[in-house]
């Protein structure tokens, strides 16, 4: 149509990712791959133990509902949910008066309870640890690897200036733009994963407390009624 405008054609950025993603070599990917697969594990973990942590919150209350209005040990833990670190610990109590025979009787009442419930708060706490190691490695190393990317690209970059023979601005600008994305990435990688780490780690110590009173509760339960109440 005569005196139309023409629609102007989107210009495609020369020094984004996508460039980077296509002139870089193996090495060079294997470090953005990298990267990536820090940053979707981090923030799945967080997602994961942050919905984890929330429902033995709630658990935490169906059981001062429910569990301490019981006439036993055994009848509590089976009206909390399967899955509940508190139903676990209460079992694990329970078991511990039936398994007080053998060689393990010699092991006096008031000793041997408080080992098996202990036992099973240490597992219970090794389970909610679950994950935050990896989120404490990625938090620590992720900015070394972006580092590594852009001292690898860097050194690329400054190679092909070499052989050309050309040092203007435009040609030392983008390589060693794209190559100093690779830090700017290992960051955005890093930064995520400490701050989830600590807030979950602060989140992980007060469930853990709720845990750990629960068992002194259930441990003087149980050895003060010297497992009559199992």
């Amino acid at each position: 149509m005569p005196g139309a405008k023409k629609t102007p054609e989107p210009i495609e950025n020369p020094y984004g990712i996508e460039a980077l993603w296509k002139g870089s070599d193996l090495v060079a990917r294997t470090v953005l791959l990298m990267l990536a697969i820090m940053s979707v594990g981090s923030w799945y973990i967080m997602v994961v133990k942050l919905l984890e942590q929330s429902r033995i919150g709630r658990q935490a209350s169906t059981m001062d509902k429910h569990f301490w209005a019981a006439s036993s040990v055994r009848e509590g833990a089976g009206a909390l949910e399967k899955t509940s670190p508190f139903r676990f610990i209460a079992e694990s109590g329970a078991d511990a008066i039936g398994n007080h025979t053998g060689l393990k009787s010699h092991i006096p009442m008031n000793e041997w309870v408080p080992m098996s419930i202990q036992a099973a708060v240490d597992r219970v706490q090794a389970k909610a640890q679950g994950g935050l190691a990896f989120l404490a490695t990625v938090g620590s190393t992720s900015p070394f690897v972006g580092l590594f990317g852009t001292v690898w690209g860097i050194y690329h970059a400054l190679t092909a200036i070499g052989i050309s023979g050309q040092a203007s601005i435009d040609k030392v600008a983008g390589p060693v733009g794209e190559a100093l994305i690779m830090t700017a990435i290992g960051l955005a990688v890093a930064i995520p994963a400490v701050l989830g780490y600590n807030w979950l780690a602060r989140r992980n110590k007060v469930v853990m407390d709720e845990v750990r009173e629960f068992s002194e509760e259930l441990n003087a339960v149980l050895v003060g009624s010297s497992g009559k109440a199992a």
